[in-house]
């Protein structure tokens, strides 16, 4: 008798605030040497267009969420909180 497991997939992670500022630090995203903080500026910290789409792909990988282009507005970004509150309603969307 053969067992196979069936992988176990887990649930994607809940953006937060921290979870956002984590990913910008891994991945270097920023080039900046300032603190981030849930209500830091990202544009001020230098979130310039080539930033926003290395963000953008690691928010959908990390995340789990397809990201809708008609859907990139600058306020969605402008905080780490905002962002996290941002991609928290696309997930809410996509299990309704």
């Amino acid at each position: 008798m053969s067992l196979s497991a069936t992988p176990t997939r887990m649930p994607a992670p809940i953006p937060t605030p921290e979870s956002i500022i984590t990913l910008l630090i891994e991945q270097d995203i920023l080039d900046t040497e300032d603190p981030i903080g849930a209500e830091s500026d990202l544009f001020t910290l230098g979130l310039d267009s080539l930033a926003l789409m290395q963000l953008l792909l690691h928010l959908e990988n990390r995340f789990e969420v397809t990201i809708p282009t008609s859907n990139l507005i600058s306020s969605h970004f402008s905080t780490p909180t905002r962002l996290a509150d941002w991609l928290r309603s696309l997930h809410s969307a996509t299990d309704d």
